[in-house]
């Protein structure tokens, strides 16, 4: 097996125990990321009607001017702080922070930290 596919495969792992336990609601929706090597996305989902509340990424078109480079740590602080904004103007003051398998450091932890700074709870 190759290492990517063991990487791979033990990222779906932790995923799914995480999943198990996090879960939106129309009162705390979940804020998930997902990561790239050349972006960050991250949304605000509703499961129990099952969509998407709010989203801000490094290739929506408003963010070219800003980021020049979607993969590193300050492009994800920059997006954790415009989604939290866009959250405040949903009226959205608590989630729950789904880190979809990827460990709590670098951009996620970058991403989380901008959110929590401009204003989200979890």
């Amino acid at each position: 097996m190759r290492p990517s596919e063991l990487r791979h495969m033990r990222r779906a792992r932790r995923k799914r125990g995480i999943r198990k336990r996090v879960y939106g609601t129309g009162d705390k929706p979940r804020l998930t990321v997902f990561r790239s090597l050349g972006h960050i996305y991250a949304q605000i989902i509703d499961d129990d009607r099952g969509e998407t509340l709010v989203q801000a990424s490094t290739r929506n078109k408003d963010m070219s001017d800003t980021i020049s480079y979607g993969g590193n740590i300050e492009a994800a602080k920059i997006i954790g702080k415009v989604l939290a904004e866009r959250a405040k103007d949903k009226s959205i003051e608590r989630v729950c922070f789904d880190r979809n398998g990827y460990r709590f450091h670098g951009r996620i932890k970058g991403l989380a930290d901008a959110a929590r700074e401009a204003g989200l709870k979890f």
